[in-house]
Order: structure tokens, then C-alpha cells, then sequence
């Protein structure tokens, strides 16, 4: 059987591989029958738990939100999602205690910090993707930045680049310049500030 139309690339793209998830997700309803008709309906865009409390729901469930999977938790922030706030409540503190911790401000609530993700993840009215310049020597471990066309995840040292199958090739990091980096900045300021994000074993 071909794989669903509901896997999330780094970049956000929503596309059919085999490639199994760590997280599952969502952004609102975006389908009709089994297949997936817009990107995004509206700027809730969350991680969740594969399992929570027993539940079990089908997948293309017709006026309900459509499942989306993630390789792991690194390409999910990258996509410009964050931890729900039911099923991964931990987590969710986490991300909100680091945010306000990097702003030096309050903790932000889950909608002011979607409004800002959504900003900074899409052009406005449009589903074209924003990226941002950074320093290389900025860059948190867990970041994702685009090299030669390619998306790679940092950690430490080195860049694991990203494909349909998984991660692949390991590139040095480089130690000087600016990149083009995917992770929204509010995101990468949650990653300075010590949120334990999740990468796959296949990346290190």
C-alpha cells in the first residue's frame, strides 16, 4: 500500500514517503476523503503524543483534524510546530518556561506564542515559507538549517542532512557566516534556553 499524503518535511511541506514518525500532529482540517486539499487551517499548528490515555482515533476523519506525522521532534519545530498542550503537558510547560525565560518576560500564552510562530513561519497570507538568517556560531543544537538546497539538522560539530529516508549524509558545521535557517527564531530561542528536543538516533 503507498503511504498517505500526511508525512511533514523540515521545511513544512506535507508529503507522501514511507518514512515512519515519532510524533504525530496537526494544523486544523486540511482534508477532503483521504486526501490532503489546503496547508494549514488556521495558526494552531501542534506536536503530539503517538499515544495518549488509550485513545485511538482514525485517520481522514470527515469535519475533523487531519493526523500529520514527524520523523522526530527536531523536524516538527522546524516545520514551525510546537508541544500540545493536552497530550504532551510536560513538554508543553517546557517550551513555555523556555521562551519566557529567552524573552526575559512572562509566560507567554499558547495563542500569543501561535500568532508569533505563524508570523514567522509563513509570508503573510500566503503558505510560502519564511526563512532567517543566523549566525552559524548561534545555532542551537536541534536547528535546522537549509545547506545547498538541502534541509540538515545541527548537533554539535557536524550537520546531518535530511531526506525522505531519514538522515544521511553528516557535513561539517561551519564556524563562521550566516545561514538560512527553517527553525522560526522563537523556536531557536526555546533551544538556547535548554528545551531537550527530541532528534533521531539516525542523526547523531
Amino acid at each position: 500500500m503507498s503511504p498517505y499524503r500526511n508525512r511533514v518535511t523540515p521545511t513544512g511541506e506535507i508529503v507522501a514517503i514511507p518514512l515512519r514518525g515519532a510524533w504525530t500532529g496537526n494544523r486544523g482540517r486540511l482534508h477532503e476523503g483521504e486526501e490532503v486539499v489546503r496547508f494549514h487551517g488556521g495558526n494552531l499548528w501542534i506536536t503530539c503524543a503517538l499515544e495518549f490515555r488509550g485513545r485511538h482515533h482514525e485517520l481522514w476523519r470527515p469535519g475533523r483534524y487531519t493526523f500529520l506525522f514527524f520523523h522526530d521532534e527536531a523536524v516538527a519545530f522546524a516545520a514551525g510546530h510546537r508541544p500540545c498542550a493536552e497530550c504532551r503537558w510536560a513538554a508543553y510547560k517546557q517550551y513555555q518556561t523556555a521562551w519566557a525565560s529567552e524573552a526575559g518576560a512572562a509566560q507567554p500564552s499558547a495563542g500569543e506564542m501561535n500568532r508569533a510562530l505563524h508570523a514567522e513561519r509563513l509570508y503573510p497570507r500566503t503558505h510560502r515559507r519564511r526563512l532567517h538568517e543566523a549566525a552559524w556560531s548561534s545555532l542551537p543544537d536541534g536547528a535546522f538549517a537549509v545547506v545547498e538546497g538541502r534541509p540538515a539538522v545541527v548537533l554539535g560539530d557536524h550537520l546531518s542532512v535530511w531526506g525522505s529516508a531519514g538522515y544521511g549524509e553528516r557535513l561539517v558545521r561551519p564556524r563562521r557566516g550566516t545561514a538560512t535557517v527553517l527553525t522560526p527564531p522563537s523556536t531557536l530561542a526555546v533551544l538556547r534556553a535548554g528545551y531537550p528536543v527530541q532528534v533521531d538516533a539516525g542523526a547523531l
